[in-house]
């Protein structure tokens, strides 16, 4: 068999995996039974994905670097290193110590959404490579704004961005890249779906690709520029993470669901607590978590600033493998499975325990994801903190909770009430995670059930979770409260409305609230009043794991990439407003920087929502020069607590910060951005460094950032500095001019010096840490690291 799947062309191949499908659609599980054992045998080389028949899984030779790993450092691994460590570069040679050396690692896989992946493969087309290293693919689902309806949603999306769903087409076929068009799904789902396996190292252009951490993967989000370095076939760096581990104990029950886990774990850790680590769940309590659970809990963690979250691997991976058609994989990872479980023994640099059986339903928010709640004490909570008690709309679905199982326990409870005579007195929406879970949950009765309880079902994509929202029923400024089953609820994130107040909690929590229309209901202990006037309490959520019978695939969404594209065009026009080609950035001239000024000096919070929004923005993430028109417009400037106005300091002039931006850079003065603490948390998108960059940023001076972001700076040639003394933030005013000295001996290690002249003639001097390697002082002084590839290509 296996010979004859690699003999496949791509047209027959896609022709046998649907053949495949409606022949286990027609005879059930057996069917797939039956395929499994006949195909699999021990010595076999298995693909990777169903889409991908000529790759194999190499189990053999990340065991090989465990071994070598572990004979060198004389010490139990946990899992998370195992699965890092087990795709090192050299793990003979490389240097290994959490949070301090930088690993040089070979990921499995690049997986990119449409809005990142505009930009990476840009930047892939500007490296002049013909094809990628690795598998990739990627996945059309930011783009589609909730209007009105899936259906209808995902046609006008369809036309809107013609433009840019044929670039991305054309670009994956001409560079070897799987193309999931419009409609399949998010991202995440479709890795779970079909790419991530035990073992695997995946890195992915969002910062919720830690989803895949719910089978035992380790999947990392990545600004566009690490994605590329992947596709290049060059050694990707990442940082030796800490690993925090989180004891799981007792089991989930009632009313509690695999959200309350990572919401409550977020409220211990908060947004930065798990910066520079790994969380690796364990203990007994993991295996009375389904397989989608692990996923939403993994996915989540991305909330509290973590590298990655991860599984081990267990008998619930192995069934949802079973159950989406990798049986062989799922087979050959039974083999392997001390690699893919923690030593006894290992170490974590930090345990978090948490007793499933005692575990609480939570909510939390409103505009931060680490503000936990109980639900029993949340409504306490609004009445005294003045918080809108009326849940205008209940949201469920979206990457983090979109699940068979999420979808089957929030059906149970629409169809309590709609037994009882009742519907939801808030607005409520529905978003499926892919098209198999779409076309599954109608099958199964659960989207009918969930439209007659008020239900607005929407097009498979991220939808009103990133700002995809044409939201009418309040007007902007207006407060209001939403709760929903996503993982992010910052400021005016989901509306455009910094007055809305959004909660996340669970699927089932939404609909129980989304109900009873109120935030302080309680559905352990509150009672509902039926169409007839009797009282009566919900009985706790219940649904199936996974489908009694197989998924139903729906629709056939996947793009292969030809085996030769020497003829597929990929086109860019010149007066296009969606796209761009990329100029290189200019080399450091090889001197200090000099009196720079200061753009701005944040004040608070600044996630990358507030430095690139998305939303209506999302359209031009494959134009440079218009994106960079919504730079830091959400941040708020210390010197007037306004967003979106600094004063010019060559013309004495309020104006938006990209428009003062502008004029600096066309006057030559180079400018640096101040800021808080995690500088730049929440999504991976790379456009936050992207765009400083382009509008003539030097310098991003911080008490503290997020992961991602600092790399993504690093990436594009900007210096993101840290104050050796935090109350040093406190030194610099609106109008200062900033000196940055020391260049010339640039080191790791070794602190940078500010010199911060003041408008009054006075001027003092500060100390600036950094976390530059050798290779990253190599992309500062080359401009950005696609230009050092160049560099090193020629």
């Amino acid at each position: 068999m296996r010979a004859t799947l690699s003999s496949l062309s791509v047209n027959k191949m896609a022709s046998y995996c649907l053949t495949v499908t409606r022949v286990r659609l027609a005879l059930g599980t057996g069917a797939r039974r039956f395929h499994v054992s006949a195909a699999f045998n021990a010595k076999a080389k298995v693909s990777m994905s169903r889409f991908e028949p000529d790759t194999s899984i190499n189990y053999e030779k990340m065991h090989e670097n465990i071994k070598i790993v572990r004979s060198r450092l004389s010490r139990p691994l946990t899992l998370s290193e195992k699965i890092v460590y087990g795709h090192l570069d050299d793990p003979a040679r490389q240097e290994i110590e959490r949070g301090r050396t930088y690993l040089r690692l070979r990921p499995d896989r690049v997986a990119m959404q449409d809005a990142t992946a505009q930009m990476a493969m840009l930047q892939f087309i500007s490296s002049g490579l013909p094809r990628v290293a690795v598998p990739s693919t990627i996945h059309c689902d930011h783009l589609i704004e909730a209007q009105i309806g899936g259906t209808e949603d995902l046609q006008r999306a369809k036309e809107v961005n013609e433009e840019v769903y044929n670039f991305l087409a054309t670009a994956g076929a001409k560079y070897g890249v799987g193309f999931w068009k419009p409609g399949s799904g998010i991202i995440h789902q479709i890795i779970l779906e079909n790419y991530a396996y035990p073992g695997v190292m995946l890195i992915g252009t969002d910062s919720h690709t830690p989803n895949g951490g719910g089978l035992g993967a380790i999947c990392i989000g990545v600004g566009g520029a690490d994605a590329v370095d992947v596709m290049a076939g060059i050694p990707w760096e990442l940082k030796c993470p800490k690993v925090i581990g989180v004891k799981l104990t007792g089991t989930l029950s009632g009313w509690t669901s695999p959200k309350d886990v990572i919401l409550k774990v977020a409220g211990i850790l908060t947004v930065k607590g798990g910066t520079g680590a790994i969380v690796e769940y364990h203990g007994p309590g993991v295996d009375s978590i389904s397989c989608t659970g692990m996923a939403t809990i993994c996915n989540m963690g991305a909330e509290i600033g973590a590298t990655t979250s991860v599984f081990p691997y267990n008998h619930r991976m192995k069934t949802y493998m079973e159950k989406t058609g990798r049986g062989e994989i799922a087979a050959v990872a039974d083999q392997f499975k001390d690699d893919l479980v923690p030593d006894n023994g290992c170490e974590y640099d930090q345990v978090v325990e948490i007793n499933l059986s005692e575990l609480k339903p939570h909510i939390n928010g409103p505009f931060t994801p680490d503000l936990a709640h109980p639900v029993s004490e949340i409504g306490a909570t609004a009445k005294k903190s003045g918080w809108p008690l009326e849940v205008k709309v209940g949201l469920i679905g979206s990457c983090t909770n979109s699940s068979y199982e999420d979808m089957g326990r929030a059906a149970s409870l629409a169809k309590q009430a709609l037994d009882k005579g009742l519907k939801c007195k808030a607005q409520f929406t529905v978003t499926p995670g892919s098209e198999q879970i779409r076309a599954t949950i109608e099958r199964d009765g659960y989207t009918k059930i969930l439209s007659d309880v008020g239900g607005v079902v929407l097009a498979n994509a991220c939808g009103p979770c990133i700002g995809q929202w044409d939201r009418k029923d309040v007007k902007k400024g207006e407060k209001n409260t939403i709760v929903t089953s996503y993982n992010r609820n910052f400021t005016a994130r989901n509306d455009a409305n910094p007055a809305t107040h959004a909660f996340v909690t669970s699927p089932e929590i939404v609909t129980a609230m989304a109900i009873a229309g109120t935030l302080d209901f309680n559905p352990e202990t509150d009672y509902l009043t039926a169409a007839n006037g009797e009282k009566f309490k919900l009985e706790p959520p219940t649904g199936d794991e996974l489908p009694s019978r197989d998924f139903d695939p729906g629709q056939d969404t996947y793009q292969y990439p030809p085996a030769e594209s020497s003829a597929v065009k990929v086109q860019v026009s010149p007066t296009s407003n969606r796209l761009q080609l990329l100029e290189p950035f200019d080399k450091w001239h090889g001197k200090d920087m000099e009196d720079m000024r200061v753009l701005i000096k944040v004040k608070g919070k600044c996630t990358t929502d507030h430095i690139s929004a998305a939303g209506p923005w999302l359209k031009f993430r494959g134009h440079l020069d218009n994106i960079s028109n919504n730079m830091l417009i959400g941040a708020v400037n210390i010197d007037n607590d306004a967003v979106n106005k600094v004063k010019n300091l060559l013309t004495g002039e309020f104006g938006g910060v990209p428009d003062v931006a502008r004029h600096y850079k066309a006057n030559g003065v180079n400018w640096v951005v101040v800021g808080d603490e995690n500088y730049g948390e929440g999504s991976s998108r790379e456009h936050a460094a992207l765009e400083p960059r382009h509008l003539g940023g030097r310098a991003i001076i911080v008490k503290s950032f997020a992961r991602i972001h600092e790399t993504n700076l690093k990436k594009q040639g900007l210096l993101p500095l840290t104050f050796a003394d935090p109350s040093d933030y406190d030194k610099i005013r609106p109008d200062d001019k900033i000196s940055i000295t020391g260049l010339k001996s640039f080191a790791p290690g070794k602190p940078l010096t500010a010199v911060i002249k003041h408008s009054d003639g006075s001027q003092v001097s500060i100390s600036l840490n950094h976390t530059f390697n050798e290779t990253q002082i190599d992309w500062f002084k080359a401009g950005s690291a696609l230009n050092r590839m160049k560099e090193l290509k020629e």
